[in-house]
């Protein structure tokens, strides 16, 4: 029996608004862009962070989710060409819904902020090695929570098509 497959596709902001937001360069000089109510929490403080992750290629094969139920998590690439965004829906019970599973390939040029309690692969770069700024509100014990699923094989959405 095969795993069960989500083809990646290009992101785009309404794809992308039931998990959360695209952070984009304003469109005009002296423009500013804000996202402030994305973030905070009551309680809770923020911590900024870099992380260096390892190319991966395509298929990638995801066998864990994880998601932060207090606070929003924003992802801006410092050095990184295509990187992969998987994310998915709560069932009601709280449990990712994996029918709902979404793969999407974002340019070096785009962030992205994952809402809060949004249930989310961890960050994947596809061209090179990469690095991030990660942002996010923390003080709660249950910051980061992390779950076990059915493997499932991210593939190119091109191909697939």
């Amino acid at each position: 029996m095969s795993r069960p497959v989500a083809a990646v596709a290009p992101i785009t902001a309404e794809a992308f608004a039931p998990f959360g937001t695209l952070i984009a360069r304003p469109a005009s000089i002296g423009e500013r862009s804000f996202y402030s109510s994305w973030l905070g929490g009551d309680g809770l403080s923020p911590v900024l962070h870099v992380n260096h992750v390892a190319q991966s290629a395509l298929p990638v094969t995801l066998d864990s989710l994880e998601r932060h139920p207090h606070a929003a998590q924003v992802f801006v690439p410092l050095d990184v060409g295509r990187y992969l965004v998987t994310v998915a829906p709560s069932l009601p019970d709280g449990r990712p819904d994996l029918a709902g599973l979404r793969s999407f390939e974002v340019p070096a040029s785009i962030g992205v902020i994952y809402a809060t309690g949004v249930w989310h692969a961890g960050a994947r770069v596809l061209d090179r090695d990469g690095a991030f700024a990660v942002l996010m509100w923390r003080g709660a014990a249950d910051d980061d929570v992390f779950t076990a699923i059915e493997p499932v094989d991210l593939i190119d959405g091109k191909v697939a098509a």
